[in-house]
This record gives C-alpha cells, sequence and structure tokens, in this order.
C-alpha cells in the first residue's frame, strides 16, 4: 500500500470510530445555561461572517516608510510588521491575549514599547520588544494598571500612568525602556482620571490631563525631574469644560487642545503658555473635533471633526492657521491619525458600511492615497452590504434623537423585524462603520438594524451630552420609546417584532428599556451590562468609581442611592416577561460579572426563558475568536427562537 493510501485508510478508519459530532459545545473556558444545542449545520451556515478580520495602524517605523498595525490572523489581535502598501503583514507577536497597541521610538526602529493585559482584566503591562532578537522584557511590575505611554523627542524615555503605588490613583511615572532599572516615579498624583500626553521638546516636562467626567477636564504640566504641577486650563468656574487631548507646538512655546471652551463642540485651540490664551483654530466646524496629530516638523496638523458620525479628515497649516486641501475619501469613520517622522506620509484607520477597519496613508504634498491593508471578508463580497442611513426621529420633550438604520436588502419583503443596538460608553456614540457579523442578521435573515445616539451620546454638543445624568438618567429610556413609536410609523418595518440589545452601558439600557417597556419588545440581549447602578458603583474597580460617580450619581447620597435604587433594573425584574440573553466575562473589572449573575437569578424567578453565556477568560467584552463565535452561535439561535417566530 503506497503512504497516501495507508494515510487516507486511518482517516477513514478514524471517522467510523468517531462520527462527526453535529453539535458546537461551548469551549472550556465558557460557562453556558439554557442555551440549547447548537447545531454544526448553524455554524456551517454562518461561519463566513466569523471571518472577517480589521486592521489598525500602531505605529510607523521612524527611519523608513513601514509601519506596525494590529490585526488578527488567529484567535486574538496582535503586532504585524507591514513594509508597503499592500504589503505582507507579518506577525510579530503571540499571546493567548490581545496586544493593546505598539509604539516605536521616534529616534530608531531596533525596538518597540508594547502594551497587554491577561484575561481581559485590564490590568496592562508595558514590554520592551527587541526587533533584531524578538526577545521581550517586561518593564513594569506585573500587577498594577499601567497605560498611555508616550516617548520623548529623543526616544530615550517613555512617560506612563499607574496604579502602583495605591491601586486605584494613577501616578506619573518615566522609563528608559532600555533600561528597566531607570523606572521611577515622577509624580503622585490623586484619582484614577489621569493621562499622559505628550513630552515638550526640550524633554524636560510633561503635559498631563486631569479627567474629572467626560464634561470637564485640566490640563497640567509636570516637571520632568521634581515632579513638580502647574495648571494650565480654568479651574473652579461656573461652568465645565473638557479638554480632549493635548501636543506642545515645536517651540515649546504653546499647546495644541481640543477644549468646549465657550463652545458647544470641542475646537482645536492654541493655548500660549505664557499667557494662558485661547486661539480657536476650528470655530467654523460646528462639529466636535475628535483627534488631531501635530507633524514632528510642527507645520502641519491633521483633524479629524465627528460630522453627525461620520469621520472627516481635515489638514491645518500651523503658521497661516487656514486648511489645506484633502482629496475625497469613502464616507465612513477615521480615526488614528499619525504622522510619519518625514512629516509628508500621514497614516490613518478608515472603516465604513462596506468595509472593515483598514490602513491608509495619505501624501500631503501629492495627494496621493494608499492603501496598506486588505482585510479579509470571509470570501463575502461587500459590495451590497446595506449602507448606514441617519435617520431622526423626535423624542418625549420634542428633541430630536438621532441614529443609524441598515435596512436589509430587498428581496426580503414584507414588514421586517428590528434589532435595536445601544452602544455602550454612557458617553460613547454609535458611528457608521463596518457593523461586521451583525450582517448576518441583515443580509441572511431580513433583519433591519437601527443604532440609536440616545441623549447623553458624545458627538452632539456638551449639552445634549449631559442630559442624563443623575436623576435624568431616565430620560435615554424614553428616547428608545419614542424610536418605538417611531417605528411604528414605519410602512417597511414591523413594530411587533423588536429585539433590544447592547453592551456594557448599552447592555444596562437593554436592561432599563426590559423592564420599562416589556410589552413593546420581544426579547433583549444584554452584554456586560450593570443590573443596578448602586452595586455597580460600589464594585467597579477604584480607579473608576470616581469617574462613573460623576456621570451616574453619587450612591453614598441617600437621595441619589433611592433614585438609583428605584430605577435599577434588578429591582424592577418583575415586569420582565420577554426571554432574555445575558453575557458577562468573569475577569470584567469595569462591570463586575456579579451585576450580569444576579439579573440572571432574578429574571429566572419569573419564568421567564433566561440564556447565560459566561466566559472565564475575558472581562469587559469577548476578545477571543474562539469565544466570539459561540457568542454569535448561541444569539443568532436566540433570535431565531424569539424574534423571528
Amino acid at each position: 500500500m503506497k503512504p497516501l493510501s495507508r494515510i487516507l485508510a486511518v482517516l477513514v478508519l478514524t471517522a467510523a470510530a468517531f462520527p462527526q459530532a453535529d453539535q458546537i459545545a461551548p469551549n472550556e473556558n465558557l460557562v453556558s445555561e439554557g442555551i440549547p444545542k447548537i447545531p454544526t449545520s448553524l455554524a456551517e451556515t454562518i461561519e463566513r461572517y466569523t471571518n472577517f478580520r480589521a486592521a489598525v495602524l500602531d505605529s510607523w517605523n521612524p527611519t523608513r516608510r513601514e509601519m506596525l498595525i494590529a490585526t488578527r490572523f488567529a484567535d486574538t489581535y496582535q503586532v504585524h510588521m507591514v513594509k508597503m502598501p499592500g504589503g505582507a503583514r507579518t506577525q510579530l507577536t503571540f499571546y493567548p491575549d490581545r496586544v493593546a497597541g505598539a509604539l516605536y521610538p521616534p529616534t530608531k526602529d531596533d525596538s518597540f514599547v508594547f502594551s497587554k493585559d491577561v484575561g481581559g482584566g485590564e490590568f496592562y503591562q508595558l514590554y520592551r520588544y527587541d526587533v533584531a532578537t524578538g526577545n521581550v522584557t517586561l518593564l513594569t511590575d506585573g500587577k498594577s494598571r499601567n497605560t498611555d505611554p508616550v516617548w520623548n523627542y529623543s526616544g530615550d524615555k517613555l512617560a506612563y500612568t499607574s496604579t502602583r503605588r495605591t491601586g486605584n490613583d494613577l501616578d506619573l511615572y518615566a522609563i528608559d525602556p532600555a533600561n528597566p532599572k531607570t523606572d521611577r516615579l515622577v509624580a503622585q498624583l490623586a484619582g484614577g482620571g489621569w493621562q499622559a500626553l505628550d513630552w515638550s521638546p526640550d524633554g524636560k516636562k510633561i503635559l498631563v490631563s486631569e479627567e474629572i467626567s467626560a464634561e470637564e477636564t485640566y490640563l497640567w504640566i509636570v516637571d520632568a525631574t521634581s515632579g513638580d504641577k502647574t495648571l494650565i486650563t480654568p479651574k473652579g468656574g461656573p461652568a465645565k469644560i473638557a479638554y480632549n487631548s493635548g501636543r506642545f507646538s515645536k517651540d515649546g512655546k504653546g499647546i495644541y487642545a481640543t477644549t468646549d471652551k465657550d463652545s458647544e463642540f470641542l475646537r482645536l485651540a492654541y493655548i500660549d503658555l505664557a499667557t494662558k490664551e485661547h486661539s480657536y483654530l476650528t470655530s467654523k466646524i460646528p462639529w466636535d473635533v475628535e483627534e488631531f496629530e501635530l507633524s514632528y516638523d510642527g507645520k502641519t496638523i491633521a483633524f479629524v471633526a465627528n460630522e453627525d458620525g461620520f469621520g472627516v479628515l481635515h489638514l491645518l497649516d500651523t503658521k497661516s492657521r487656514k486648511e489645506k486641501p484633502v482629496p475625497s475619501l469613502p464616507k465612513g469613520v477615521i480615526s488614528g491619525v499619525s504622522w510619519h517622522k518625514n512629516g509628508r506620509d500621514l497614516g490613518f484607520n478608515l472603516s465604513s458600511s462596506r468595509s472593515s477597519s483598514d490602513v491608509y496613508s495619505l501624501d500631503v504634498q501629492s495627494g496621493k492615497v494608499e492603501r496598506w491593508t486588505f482585510s479579509e471578508t470571509g470570501g463575502l463580497n461587500t459590495a451590497d452590504f446595506p449602507e448606514a442611513e441617519l435617520i431622526h426621529w423626535k423624542s418625549w420633550d420634542a428633541r430630536s434623537i438621532s441614529g443609524f438604520l441598515y435596512r436589509p436588502p430587498t428581496k426580503f419583503t414584507g414588514k421586517r423585524p428590528v434589532m435595536i443596538n445601544i452602544h455602550g460608553g454612557p458617553e460613547g456614540q454609535y458611528r457608521p462603520g463596518f457593523p461586521g457579523r451583525w450582517d448576518y442578521y441583515m443580509n441572511e435573515l431580513g433583519i433591519a438594524m437601527i443604532a440609536p445616539n440616545v441623549r447623553g451620546s458624545t458627538g452632539y454638543g456638551k449639552t445634549f451630552l449631559s442630559l442624563d445624568n443623575g436623576f435624568r438618567r431616565a430620560g435615554s429610556y424614553q428616547d428608545i420609546n419614542a424610536l418605538l413609536d417611531w417605528i411604528q410609523t414605519q410602512p417597511d418595518l414591523d413594530s411587533s417584532r423588536v429585539l433590544i440589545t447592547g453592551g456594557s452601558y448599552g447592555g444596562f439600557m437593554t436592561l432599563a428599556v426590559a423592564t420599562n417597556y416589556n410589552d413593546r419588545i420581544c426579547c433583549s440581549v444584554d452584554v456586560v451590562g450593570p443590573s443596578n447602578l448602586v452595586t455597580f458603583l460600589e464594585h467597579t474597580s477604584g480607579y473608576r468609581q470616581d469617574l462613573r460617580r460623576v456621570e451616574y450619581g453619587d450612591e453614598r447620597d441617600p437621595k441619589m442611592r433611592d433614585f438609583l435604587e428605584s430605577i435599577a433594573p434588578f429591582n424592577n425584574a418583575k415586569k420582565i416577561t420577554k426571554p432574555l440573553f445575558v453575557i458577562a466575562g468573569k475577569n470584567d473589572p469595569r462591570v463586575p460579572v456579579s451585576e450580569s449573575e444576579q439579573m440572571v437569578s432574578i429574571v429566572r424567578q419569573n419564568g421567564t426563558p433566561v440564556w447565560w453565556l459566561m466566559a472565564k477568560d475575558e472581562g469587559h467584552g469577548f476578545a477571543k475568536k474562539a469565544n466570539q463565535d459561540f457568542q454569535f452561535y448561541a444569539t443568532v439561535m436566540f433570535v431565531k427562537e424569539y424574534l423571528l417566530k
């Protein structure tokens, strides 16, 4: 018998002894309760929708026209090198947990620093990767939360924040990654809202931000040697002011920052350090400037304006303070703008309704746009995938609320069932990027998806942002009730078949809608959502508590505590009679798994069908593809059972 024949014979005998399983079983890290057996045939049908990839820009190589990107070939996102537009993605890190980011130093390319946690716990550690050998060196203590690394101009020091001292406060540290023994505490800081933003060109000062809430942020300059800090933005006035991101000017005499000072929206501003005077550079744009990056030569600022959810790229000459022309780009979401040291190439990420996130570059001199990555779409042609349609509806107080509607293909006739997907945050915003697995529901099951941006969402001005704070929390629930009214008016949507879902704060909103408007929906899917803001605030990680109390209300105040208890889905769980699916990660540092467990337990007492899925190796949402796949299979089963029947 020839060798190949022997192999085939063994395979036949093996198949006969162990028939192919006709069911998908949860892996050893998943706890599954109430979820029916998932047939293999279902997984085979939807498999292509689980194989979308995406890519994001991590860092330009400082000496060559190459870059580090993050993408997933196996189970999690890892660091890859790309040497040219459209070039091969060469994987450099190989971990069971995702790598959160990577940064070359600005002067040489023999190493880079990357960030990684374990099991979704978000206690990030910093590591140095030696490009020549592939050796990896741990730079931080292996236990605390270490975030926001930023290089100085000479590339021999890295500033970052860490909870190492108290477990809750984010102090400022500095280190030369080539010599981990140089790690030192620069300044003790009180609170969990601190972030290192930039070094001054001479390396003597570090710009840091102090976040009190999404509406209130301050900028400080810290002496890199003594640790003394100086406040450079106004504090203590009648109005709360946000400063989101900041960079030193090339001469070190000023700061570029985005701020809503004297404005509804975040404008790009220049702050003179001698006088503290603010000069506003984008007042003609009636939208938030959500991110910006200053070129290494200090001559050009690239910034992205969030225009009704869509990202629009702009270029600004810092000398004339006039905009430069930008070539037309596909309509979608632009993020991660990053200058190459050559001052000519601008890198960014772009996603749209029909394209997953990929990395592009713009030659600002010639206007040439090049695509560096071509992420796979599971073999599916996305050219005909549903486009995001901007919609508006009047809410209970006559305020206009907006969202994005994805309609299924026209081959599906009659009124279509609806999935309402509520974003997290709560100071978040649904952006019209690539829906990914959600396209299966639209393309194959004929379900319409609506992603609302209820009051409290970012992107629509600071007044709108504050409308759901504290005692006004329930106003956002009523925005969803008004959306249900709007659905009733649409001839192609079926208001009798509506599913509510969301993750994180969107999970809380899902539970709130399920308790307040039980009779208006068919079922709901809660992903890592709080079920009681009192118990959530008491048990979320210490470095987050004060930030969340500003948004939700301080549960230590008796009146606020009574209010939060009164609106808690957990305390109103008897109203839920429609099927519920709850998904959580055991290691979640933001929303403790107990928030989900208590909701599952009490809703089951109603006799209501409750499905429960918990991952032992995940945190705030599932990051590992194997877990994501099972979650998707189970959710499709849930949708077919309770929305489509």
